[in-house]
């Protein structure tokens, strides 16, 4: 005798398909949401093609500009949770992808370590100002989607505060 083992399984509505937090997903789709890491990543790949790239066409303006539109790309695009741990990498993420940029120009070259440090020296002058500007735009931006409200939460959580709840209008 055969028996159907699947009759007592559990049947599937015909609903939508929910997405981990229960929510249906929404019919344009969701917007793009990176983690912090991952939007520090961008910033690093960004620095390291703009460096290539500006050194290849022989202005130092196009490394700065990239870094500045990564910067603006990033605080964009991190969940909201991750803003404080963004806000505070940038200028560490343009010297990693400089630092590996100067590293590839410079293989192969007489003395490597001076090379990359004098390289280093004058790719970071370079783009100072662009530095500033474009971790002082992620940082507005940061702080428009709701910086203040992770420091809060940071603050409560090394304080040994519960964490707050939203305050909810009049009902």
């Amino acid at each position: 005798m055969t028996t159907r083992r699947d009759t007592h399984a559990p049947r599937r509505s015909a609903r939508a398909p929910r997405h981990r937090s229960g929510a249906p997903p929404s019919p344009g789709g969701a917007p793009l949401r990176l983690t912090a890491r991952g939007a520090v990543l961008c910033i690093v790949l960004a620095s390291l093609v703009s460096a290539l790239a500006a050194t290849a066409v022989g202005h130092s303006a196009v490394n700065g500009a990239a870094f500045a539109a990564a910067c603006v790309l990033a605080a964009l695009t991190v969940r909201s949770s991750d803003l404080l741990a963004l806000s505070v990498s940038p200028p560490l993420a343009y010297f990693c992808g400089a630092l590996a940029a100067e590293c590839l120009l410079t293989l192969g070259g007489d003395n490597f370590v001076r090379g990359v440090a004098v390289g280093l020296g004058a790719r970071l002058a370079e783009a100072a100002p662009w530095l500033f500007g474009g971790t002082a735009l992620l940082l507005v931006i940061t702080v428009l989607r709701g910086l203040a409200r992770n420091v809060r939460e940071l603050g409560d959580e090394l304080n040994g505060r519960r964490r707050r709840r939203p305050r909810r209008g009049p009902s």
